[in-house]
């Protein structure tokens, strides 16, 4: 289990990222020493969604397809609702989500990043929240939805908005600091 300033964490992200839910965990984990990789579909800038209209972009690290699950402790899914949508339609993301569900490293989805754990089958049987208005996916997803700032069950955390950002980055913190996770299949 490493310390927050050994871990290797991957942000997977593309255009449409809710801003504040990447650009908080990108600042607060390197602010803590983490090694922090923004992966994307393709290796280019990504540009933000800032409340109601693009933001900002975000250098990309490495393409999705040139992701190495064993490069990293934890993988973190920003939300927004372009972001995670384009996300879950593209099959090499998708694996690379799947990678990390099964190896039992850390995965984070806030707001409506939950949607690929829905797309990995990965919720089912499990504890869980999201953004309020994708609750019921959430829950036809097989998953006990519940309406907390952040929610942990087997490594995996879900968290609702960027007002629980905090809280969202500390579990993520907490969570790689004990480990892999030997995950029931869901």
């Amino acid at each position: 289990m490493p310390s927050i300033n050994q871990a290797r964490i991957l942000i997977l992200a593309t255009d449409g990222y809710e801003r504040s839910e990447l650009r908080v965990p990108l600042e607060e984990l390197k602010k803590r020493g983490a090694a922090v990789t923004i992966a994307s579909l393709e290796k280019r800038p990504i540009t933000s969604w800032d409340k109601k209209d693009w933001g900002d972009t975000v250098d990309v690290d490495l393409a999705v397809a040139d992701v190495k699950t064993t490069d990293f402790d934890a993988l973190v899914l920003p939300g927004g609702q372009i972001n995670p949508d384009l996300l879950r339609k593209d099959e090499t993301a998708m694996r690379a989500v799947r990678d990390f569900l099964a190896s039992g490293k850390v995965v984070a989805a806030i707001c409506h990043a939950p949607w690929l754990l829905i797309e990995a089958d990965a919720l089912r049987g499990r504890k869980a929240t999201s953004y309020p208005s994708i609750k019921t996916d959430v829950i036809n997803a097989g998953a006990d939805w519940r309406d907390e700032k952040v929610v942990t069950d087997q490594g995996i955390i879900t968290s609702r908005s960027p007002e629980d950002l905090d809280a969202f980055v500390a579990k993520i913190v907490e969570e790689i600091e004990e480990g892999r996770h030997n995950r029931r299949a869901a």
